[in-house]
């Protein structure tokens, strides 16, 4: 009992802490970190509800997505500071899988054995799962994230409950209970993520209607570099875990609006299938400044992270980048040369979320299909990225940048080009 009083008091800490975090991939990512202490679990994967899908004739079809996948036995097994890969896949919201239940009914499902389900229950467990990660599941506990008027959000899957002795042994009654009144509070600061994140892509489709490029996917996929290369870097540092998490969440969302600016340049240019001109190249960069006039008039750290970013983003480490020292209310120079021309910003003069975003931002254009441009095979993006290194691109951000490729792969993977 003493036991469950502690754990039961830990989700009401948790409730207040998971609310201060912004974004909505970071806070999918710690529910599930905070949901596998709650109930001792060994693994566990986090799912969202996708969009539905017309199948044609009617037919919709709902699955749900999985966002994160932790695993502390593999993770042990990695060397310090690498996260786990984790295959990215969909499952049909049905009778057939524990998670696809799950959120079709919106019930808790606590399955001892997930190779010796009962007879009569209508889903099954596919082995196949852990023939891939080579872990074996036992015991499986699933949850529905729904909101109290019966919106379905998504489903947390808890694997293999350990003792106190690291024996896996099936999830208890008392799990059920603290992992249903976790997720009640998770689901709420779901709801409040959700709302911000929508509000992000609403500033970002704004972009997009001026801008064909600025996408959903495109915006989610620099942000989510962003952030891996952030803490990459910051694991490097001896930053501390609380002080990461922190700049993580503001870093996330200020990456996703580093092109905001953009809705302030001409139609004319930013829809223009070819090429720029000169000039027009000259009219494009002004975007960087607009974008830093949003947030000049600071309020919170995310306002200064998102100026700093929006403005720099296209500094060059060598000090050949735009828009260089200006001031973005008077558009004046704060350093110029002897021309009277803004001073490129260059090595740590560019602050390191715009030195990272930079990197994040390039690769995914060169790895995008533009209406100028066929995508670049990734041999040649990867190369072209270490070319840059030193020139364009911060050397020792370039290192961790190929450090943590495949967590970069996994990104792409979560955000294709073809979503929304």
């Amino acid at each position: 009992m003493a036991g469950e009083q502690t754990d039961f008091k830990s989700i009401i800490r948790l409730d207040s802490e998971l609310n201060q975090i912004q974004d909505l991939d970071l806070l999918l990512e710690r529910i599930l970190l905070e949901a596998r202490k709650v109930v001792h679990a060994d693994a566990g994967s986090i799912y969202v509800r996708e969009s539905p899908i017309n199948q044609g004739e009617g037919e919709w079809i709902e699955k749900l997505a999985i966002k994160y996948a932790q695993n502390d036995t593999l993770q042990k097994a990695l060397p310090p500071g690498q996260k786990l890969i984790y295959s990215v896949f969909s499952v049909v919201i049905n009778e057939q899988s524990i998670s696809g239940y799950c959120a079709l009914t919106q019930s808790l499902v606590n399955v001892p054995d997930v190779y010796h389900i009962p007879e009569g229950a209508p889903y099954s467990y596919s082995t196949s799962y852990d023939k891939i990660s080579g872990y074996k599941t036992v015991s499986c506990l699933a949850v529905p994230l729904a909101t109290a008027e019966g919106r379905l959000l998504g489903v947390i899957q808890m694997i293999n409950s350990k003792d106190e002795q690291g024996n896996t042994v099936p999830f208890s009654k008392d799990d059920e209970f603290l992992i249903t009144h976790f997720a009640s509070n998770a689901t709420v600061a779901l709801q409040r993520a959700y709302m911000t994140r929508a509000m992000i892509l609403r500033m970002i489709k704004m972009s997009e209607l001026r801008d064909p490029k600025e996408t959903g996917p495109h915006v989610n996929r620099v942000a989510s570099y962003a952030v891996e290369i952030y803490d990459r870097w910051a694991y490097h540092q001896g930053i501390s875990q609380r002080e990461r998490e922190k700049f993580r969440d503001t870093l996330k969302i200020a990456a996703m609006l580093h092109d905001v600016g953009k809705v302030a340049i001409s139609d004319i240019i930013l829809k223009k299938p070819a090429r720029f001109t000169t000039d027009e190249y000259l009219i494009m960069q002004h975007h960087t400044i607009y974008g830093a006039a949003l947030f000049d008039d600071p309020q919170s750290s995310l306002d200064s992270i998102a100026r700093d970013i929006a403005l720099t983003h296209h500094e060059n480490w060598d000090g050949t980048g735009y828009p260089g020292w200006i001031d973005v209310v008077t558009e004046k120079p704060i350093k110029c040369d002897e021309y009277g021309k803004p001073v490129g910003r260059k090595g740590e003069e560019i602050p390191l979320c715009g030195r990272i975003v930079a990197i994040a931002d390039v690769f995914d254009a060169l790895c995008s299909k533009r209406v100028y441009k066929e995508s670049w095979p990734e041999k040649q993006v990867l190369g072209e990225i270490q070319n840059l290194a030193g020139t364009k691109f911060d050397p020792g951000l370039v290192d961790i940048f190929f450090e943590i490729l495949p967590n970069i792969k996994q990104i792409q993977s979560l955000y294709p080009e073809s979503e929304g």
